[in-house]
């Protein structure tokens, strides 16, 4: 299993955000990548690499161009606009009939978020830019190790790479950040995937609906996208999320979203993953993508489902039945104490599967 990693996620430390109303302290900080990386280095499942460069192209395949230049630039021109240098974040929103947008750096952040839980701080553009190209990484690794395959595995052996993103990415729209995202990490991996060629498919099972996912790829077929998550008539992201969403025009079909209520164990979480992956089956995809939460565990202080530790461990299992080359981009999980643990337990299981 390999892992590709950059420190420079460390950028981007937000001070603080708003959540439910209250300005709380940021749950998605350096230490999260920092206790998943030392449980990695002392598991010896496998290296850590670090990324390679790629060009803005690979951004523009997914995200518009007027956000990329946004994004980029925000927090200087808030600042010199007179903004408060602790973060940029959104006083009102560019909703329904308010929707008369004058560019403005202290407007900005209410037209290209969705809500007030991304804050920008100054290294903020560097790190997601950063964990873009981990994942994009990540995906020609497996491509190239798909080429190659492992030597003395069988035939049929999937293989896995593991990008450890920081922010992470999949609640960031074409056009739109939110979620603590702002690019779309296993979206542009699996735009990359696409165009090296094959069907891609993308399962995420991090807690909550990967709402920018799913708006990036609602209208194509040669992207599957499946989400297992939690409710979101009470729960983020609230409006995006519903069973009833299955895509529009070319896509409609391609988009599978099972949510679950607050409080699901372990039984009916496996259950729902058994119909995720025989839908991914049948759509036979040449590569997989899971956006990999674990803020579905029990003891998540950001969480609603009341999973078990041993849930990961049969999560990779499963995930290395499929067969499929897979690539496993991180997203949420805030219960610093068992997260480590989490992660070995998930990608140790999938290479157990894999191997066997």
């Amino acid at each position: 299993m390999i892992t590709i990693y950059d420190d420079t996620h460390r950028y981007h430390d937000p001070p603080h955000n708003f959540e439910d109303g209250r300005l709380v302290e940021s749950a998605e900080r350096p230490l999260r990548a920092a206790v998943l990386l030392q449980a990695l280095q002392s598991s010896g499942l496998g290296p850590v690499l670090p990324r390679r460069s790629f060009g803005a192209e690979a951004l523009a395949a997914v995200h518009s161009p007027t956000y990329l230049a946004y994004l980029e630039h925000a927090y200087e021109n808030w600042v010199q606009a007179g903004g408060d240098p602790a973060a940029a974040l959104p006083s009102t929103f560019a909703v329904r009939w308010m929707d008369n947008y004058q560019p403005h750096p202290l407007s900005d952040p209410g037209y290209y978020a969705f809500d007030t839980s991304a804050p920008i701080v100054a290294g903020t553009y560097t790190a997601a830019r950063a964990a873009i190209e981990v994942a994009l990484t990540g995906a020609a690794c497996l491509r190239e190790l798909d080429r190659a395959a492992l030597p003395g595995a069988p035939q049929a052996s999937p293989l896995g790479v593991y990008a450890l993103c920081r922010p992470p990415g999949h609640h960031a729209g074409s056009d739109l950040m939110g979620g603590y995202c702002y690019l779309n990490n296993a979206a542009i991996a699996a735009q990359h995937l696409v165009q090296s060629g094959g069907r891609v498919a993308i399962l995420d099972i991090d807690l909550h609906h990967g709402n920018g996912t799913q708006q990036i790829f609602y209208h194509r077929q040669e992207v599957f996208f499946v989400s297992i998550h939690i409710d979101p008539a009470a729960h983020y992201p609230h409006f995006s999320g519903f069973a009833h969403e299955t895509g529009a025009g070319p896509g409609q079909g391609y988009n599978l979203n099972l949510p679950l209520p607050a409080g699901t164990g372990n039984a009916a979480y496996l259950a729902a993953l058994q119909h995720a992956l025989a839908a991914l089956r049948q759509f036979a995809p040449a590569w997989l993508v899971v956006s990999l939460g674990f803020d579905t565990y029990k003891e998540d202080p950001v969480g609603g489902f009341a999973l078990d530790g041993d849930i990961f461990a049969q999560i990779g299992r499963r995930v290395a039945g499929l067969g499929l080359p897979t690539l496993f981009v991180q997203e949420g999980g805030y219960h610093l104490p068992t997260l480590g643990t989490h992660l070995l337990d998930c990608l140790g299981a999938f290479q157990q599967g894999a191997l066997a």
